[in-house]
């Protein structure tokens, strides 16, 4: 299970780094910018995805702090 959510992670990060690499080549060839809005609300749903495979990682297989 913790492997799959590894790999869940680092699928959800690529595809940011992907989406976000689109958005500034968009930019820089001075594309149309409703493509640059699509590709932001993309990667902004992208980080969100990540952030909830971090999070659950974390509450899931976290040692909780105990110390011990």
């Amino acid at each position: 299970m913790q492997t799959l959510l590894n790999i869940a992670i680092a699928l959800a990060l690529l595809f940011v780094v992907i989406v976000l690499g689109m958005g500034l080549w968009n930019m820089l060839k001075g594309g149309p910018g409703n493509t640059s809005q699509k590709l932001m609300r993309l990667r902004v749903i992208g980080q969100g995805i990540a952030l909830i495979f971090l999070m659950g990682a974390l509450f899931f297989f976290g040692n909780g702090g105990g110390g011990s």
